[in-house]
């Protein structure tokens, strides 16, 4: 990684954590800038614009967690699912979430220069999970349906999560899904 590589890595991996531990709730550049310890100017020159970082911070935190699956092993598939649902709902990680949600939510809006956000937001989690469907056996239009449908069902579960905060309940819905669609 070139120098500049690791000097906006470093910045996205700062502006990540603040976000996710404040929300974008009257967020500016100049003010995220200062709370990183940087200035706009180099947030600018990195990332172009406030919006083309907050695409950068989604992609980087999704990318996290795309690694996380694949890292899982194979051979039971019911409990790697449960592994990469604890990962997901690990309280640490649940301002995470919410900024994921923030985002997209702005992104579907067609907040300008968010909505590059919605490249990939669904289509880069399908081959993964329909790689692990396919694994159990199932024809790909088969697995291709159940990663939509584990994507559609995970999200909604880490949303239902944190409107609630009722991780007992969120949990049992989830081993409920595992329960139906693994063998």
């Amino acid at each position: 990684m070139t120098e500049q590589g690791a000097a906006r890595q470093r910045l996205l991996t700062a502006v990540v954590e603040h976000l996710a531990s404040h929300g974008l709730a009257d967020v500016s550049l100049r003010g995220l800038a200062e709370a990183v310890g940087t200035s706009h100017r180099m947030l600018i020159y990195h990332f172009g614009s406030m919006e083309g970082l907050l695409v950068e911070v989604v992609r980087a935190v999704e990318a996290k967690q795309r690694a996380v699956l694949a890292s899982l092993p194979t051979d039971d598939p019911a409990e790697a699912a449960r592994a990469f649902w604890r990962t997901l709902t690990d309280p640490a990680l649940r301002a995470h979430e919410r900024l994921f949600f923030e985002l997209y939510a702005q992104a579907a809006q067609g907040r300008p220069g968010v909505t590059p956000l919605l490249d990939g937001i669904v289509t880069d989690w399908l081959e993964p999970v329909a790689a692990v469907q396919r694994a159990l056996g199932h024809p790909p239009a088969v697995a291709a349906a159940r990663a939509r449908l584990g994507l559609a069902v995970a999200r909604g579960l880490l949303l239902d999560l944190i409107a609630t905060d009722d991780l007992a309940a969120v949990n049992a819905a989830m081993d409920e899904f595992i329960a139906l669609t693994t063998p």
